[in-house]
């Protein structure tokens, strides 16, 4: 069973910036798609951005040109890249994987079958 492993979250003033990192116990980045997931206070959980060898690259509108997804296969571990970071970024993120997406647009969390732990983004204005 493969195991993901957040870190990297923390707390910032608006516009800092963080960069988050997923670590995966095996090596699972090849014939997979990975993504970054956030949940809010009282939100659903949403997908912020995904990449991989089975799906495309994409990014959710509320986050796009600010933060960058990106992988090193070598070390196993999935990167997120937070900029100019706002208040309403303030969430839980967890990585996520899956080798079938199955048709599934890659930012639903339905066709995810591996979760990490998840690491808390806290944004102050």
């Amino acid at each position: 069973q493969v195991q993901l492993a957040e870190s990297g979250g923390g707390s910032v003033q608006s516009g800092g910036s963080l960069r988050l990192s997923c670590r995966a116990s095996a090596n699972t980045l090849h014939d997979d798609c990975l993504a970054w997931f956030r949940q809010g206070p009282g939100k659903e959980r949403e997908g912020v951005a995904s990449i991989g060898t089975i799906c495309s690259t994409a990014y959710a509108s509320a986050v796009s040109g600010r933060f960058t997804i990106s992988q090193d296969i070598a070390k196993n571990t999935l990167y997120l890249q937070m900029n100019f970071l706002k208040p309403e970024d303030t969430a839980m993120y967890y990585c996520a994987g899956t080798r079938a997406l199955d048709g599934y647009w890659p930012l639903s969390p339905s066709k995810y079958t591996t979760w990490g732990q998840g690491t808390q983004v806290t944004v102050s204005s």
